[in-house]
């Protein structure tokens, strides 16, 4: 994603590339401190207690993900557009947290029995205060990740993506090599939530001065108005990916309901990088659609899904060779039982090369679309369900959740690209995905062959697949010169400098 400069200013940008870039970077090095941590939890707890870990975390992350209804995600809409308005823009936000993340945790203190009813089991039901006091915090922490790509502080980005997941690994391994229970993990997440709550409140009092003092109520429902629909857009999409955890959970044993989840596994790093496009793409779309620039903003589309084509594509053609091992290697084999869910799982992944988000969010009259489309997919998704869910089982259940929302997603395609004009023309912009999946294609044929050559435990062949896939994956892309200049220009900014032609280096005292 190159540049987008106005052609009525002369103001220079940073290469959005670059932002997504470092802020990857970020977002690695996070995942590389927490990598440990389900490797560490599926030797630590038996089957049925990861269950219950997995159950009690889906409830954090469900009501963390719905709970704001997305308010937090108009700082990156009206900080751009509203610049003197910006202290009212962090504190409205912070309120709404605060207040939604409040009301949940009451509601858990009141109601315990609501997780028996939802789970199937009371084993939850005991630690619902402090699950409570987890989704506040939580809530309220989620605006660290989100005001300061907003603002374009991707340094300070960097540093809070890092140090989150540094502090959660360190909280959630101690709990887990001290004590062992699910109930230590969530005292674990409350302590990591506190500290995260306390960084923000920091950041912003450091960022925007006197922000307490900046509300407005006009401008507070001016954002509401923005919100709500997309906030609920994001909320039914979450909603209609998680109720299939809570049917499976309420008619099937933790044990099971663990099977599922490891099916379901996102695929490491993949969420990181679409995160990362989309942090940095969604300011410079919600610009560009201020000034009525949809070229501009079509072509950044196109590039984008070029460029999340290049890593996609193969994990999903090395997955579906080396899937099983994966799987095995990670979880252990007490989980090869997931691999049929994974491998009907892994189809949504060269759909996520497609960036909607950024684009319905800055184009704010299609909210409206987008939420009747999520209304109809939920309310499918419910009662199919509800009807059949026992009928169905686990792999059923995830091939009705794949189907759904590739529907969606060509029905997004449909509408969005009537929307801004996207023709023959503009199709040809995202031609490079043919070539990507024909490289992808060619390599996964490879490490097939090399799979079936190879005797060896399932950490062997995963890492000789790797191997095999990787170099036959780089030599088709050389060789089908995939790679545009400004990727060359990025690797070879990851790479160590080379010493001028001719210069001599210093000399080393000797031992």
């Amino acid at each position: 994603m190159t540049d987008v400069s106005d052609t009525a200013t002369s103001e220079v940008r940073p290469s959005l590339t670059h932002q997504a870039a470092w802020l990857l970077v970020a977002k690695v090095a996070g995942f590389a401190l927490t990598f440990a941590l389900p490797l560490v939890l599926v030797r630590t707890l038996n089957r049925h207690d990861f269950g219950l870990y997995k159950q009690a975390f889906l409830l954090v992350g469900t009501a963390v993900t719905i709970l704001p209804l997305g308010f937090g995600m108009t700082a990156c809409y009206f900080l751009p557009r509203e610049p003197e308005r910006r202290g009212s823009v962090v504190l409205h936000v912070l309120m709404v947290h605060t207040i939604l993340g409040l009301t949940a945790a009451l509601v858990l203190t009141l109601w315990p029995g609501m997780l028996a009813s939802a789970f199937g089991s009371a084993e939850l039901a005991a630690y619902s205060r402090v699950l409570g006091m987890v989704v506040l915090t939580w809530t309220i922490a989620s605006f660290l990740e989100i005001i300061p790509v907003a603002r374009g502080d991707v340094r300070s980005s960097v540093y809070f993506v890092v140090g989150s997941q540094a502090s959660k690994t360190l909280f959630f391994i101690l709990a887990a090599m001290g004590v062992g229970s699910v109930g230590s993990l969530i005292y674990a997440a409350l302590a990591q939530g506190i500290a995260q709550t306390a960084v923000l409140l920091w950041y912003l009092r450091t960022a925007f001065p006197g922000y307490r003092r900046s509300f407005d109520w006009t401008f507070l429902r001016e954002q509401g108005a923005y919100a709500v629909p997309l906030g609920l857009s994001a909320l039914l999409l979450r909603f209609q990916l998680d109720l299939p955890h809570y049917f499976i959970a309420h008619y099937f044993s933790a044990s099971m309901y663990a099977i599922y989840a490891v099916g379901v596994t996102n695929v490491p790093l993949i969420g990181l990088l679409r995160e990362s496009v989309g942090a940095v793409m969604l300011p410079r779309v919600s610009e560009l659609e201020g000034r009525q620039q949809s070229g501009p903003i079509i072509e950044l589309l196109a590039r984008a899904a070029n460029k999340l084509a290049l890593v996609y594509f193969p994990i999903y053609a090395f997955l579906m060779v080396a899937g099983r091992e994966f799987i095995a290697v990670l979880f252990t084999p007490q989980y090869l039982d997931s691999w049929p869910i994974f491998a009907v799982y892994l189809t949504l992944l060269p759909l996520g090369v497609l960036m909607f988000d950024p684009i319905t969010r800055a184009y704010a009259a299609q909210r409206y679309f987008v939420l009747a489309l999520r209304i109809g997919t939920l309310t499918a998704t419910g009662l199919i369900l509800w009807w059949g869910t026992p009928e169905l089982g686990p792999l059923g259940v995830v091939t009705l959740v794949v189907a759904l929302q590739i529907f969606a997603t060509v029905a997004s395609a449909w509408k969005l690209g009537r929307v801004m004009g996207i023709g023959r023309r503009e199709l040809r912009l995202i031609g490079g995905l043919r070539k990507t999946a024909l490289a992808a294609a060619l390599s996964a044929a490879a490490c097939a062959i090399a799979r079936q050559m190879i005797d060896a435990p399932p950490l062997g062949i995963l890492l000789v697949s790797a191997i095999v896939y990787f170099f036959t994956y780089a030599a088709c892309v050389l060789a089908m010169d995939i790679l545009t200049a400004d990727e060359w220009a990025l690797i070879r900014t990851f790479l160590p400098a080379r010493p001028p032609a001719g210069s001599q280096r210093r000399s080393q005292p000797s031992a």
